[in-house]
């Protein structure tokens, strides 16, 4: 059984009282290190209760410089609600941003890219007649096909598309497992990272507890075939103790959209309690003796 070690540095950014847009929770975030330089974006919400994403910056991944204004807001009639948990994937030299819409239309996977997280293209939804949320890219293509994981509750799904707007080929390849702590439903977390065993996956698995319990787990897809899942954890591999996670917003839960290789560890980011962003750590050979295991 594997685990991830918290950061005693933690939480890293919590919300900030004097910013409107930022003032009662900050958390989900998606991370990406280029050059160095680790971009940080996050799901932040103020009074109004309306999500935006913030952006914030760091040389270390743990001391973060923060823009005091948002960076991604509302631009359309499916983001009423706001702009949510979004994830990161740099391909072929963009990096693109896939977000959740949330409007009284419902939950809509919409995507955007951008070269410096400051100015944005906007693709808006693009898969338009479902409520489903949790969508990660592949950082490259499979079989001349980009993939995409999405949610379709309480499954994960695979998509496929050749242009990157028209997505099909709807293939669900895990779902809740009864009797253990992802019982209730699961979705991808952060994009998945590459190893030669496999394709490296984080996910959360909720147990239907009292109030939702939200987890973090791994499994491994093969890397030609994705749909083909190898490895599973039997356990979570972080879950909710610390205080901060356990009372909030929402409680009882660790959410993570971001997994970051570096040096020898991962660096995996999460929610707490949708009320602050922390990071936990684990050595990339331990999980690697996991998968070989």
């Amino acid at each position: 059984m594997i685990k991830l070690k918290r950061h005693p540095l933690n939480p890293l950014i919590s919300p900030v009282p004097q910013h409107h847009w930022e003032s009662k929770y900050v958390f989900n975030c998606a991370v990406i290190n280029r050059d160095g330089v680790f971009h940080m974006l996050y799901r932040a919400q103020g009074e109004d209760m309306v999500s935006r994403i913030g952006y914030a910056v760091s040389l270390d991944g743990l001391r973060f410089n923060r823009f005091e204004k948002p960076v991604f807001t509302p631009g359309s009639q499916w983001e009423l609600y706001g702009v949510e948990d979004p994830r990161l994937t740099e391909l072929e030299g963009k990096i693109y941003m896939q977000y959740t819409a949330y409007s009284p239309q419902g939950i809509r996977i919409s995507m955007a890219s951008t070269l410096d997280f400051l100015r944005w293209e906007r693709y808006g939804v693009i898969i338009p007649d479902i409520d489903n949320k949790d969508a990660a890219l592949f950082p490259k293509k499979i079989r001349s096909r980009y993939v995409m994981f999405h949610r379709i509750e309480p499954e994960m799904y695979l998509a496929y598309s050749d242009d990157l707007d028209s997505w099909s080929k709807f293939t669900s390849i895990a779902g809740p497992r009864p009797g253990m702590w992802d019982n209730l439903r699961i979705g991808v977390g952060a994009p998945p990272v590459e190893t030669e065993y496999g394709w490296l996956v984080l996910y959360h698995g909720v147990e239907n507890t009292p109030r939702p319990t939200y987890r973090l787990g791994f499994m491994v897809l093969d890397l030609e075939n994705p749909e083909k899942v190898i490895k599973r954890s039997d356990e979570p591999i972080l879950e909710p103790e610390e205080e901060w996670e356990i009372f909030g917003g929402v409680p009882n839960v660790v959410f993570s959209d971001a997994m970051v290789e570096h040096e020898d560890n991962y660096f995996i980011y999460y929610g707490a309690a949708d009320n602050h962003i922390a990071v936990a750590t684990i050595e990339k050979e331990t999980v690697l003796d996991w998968i070989r295991s």
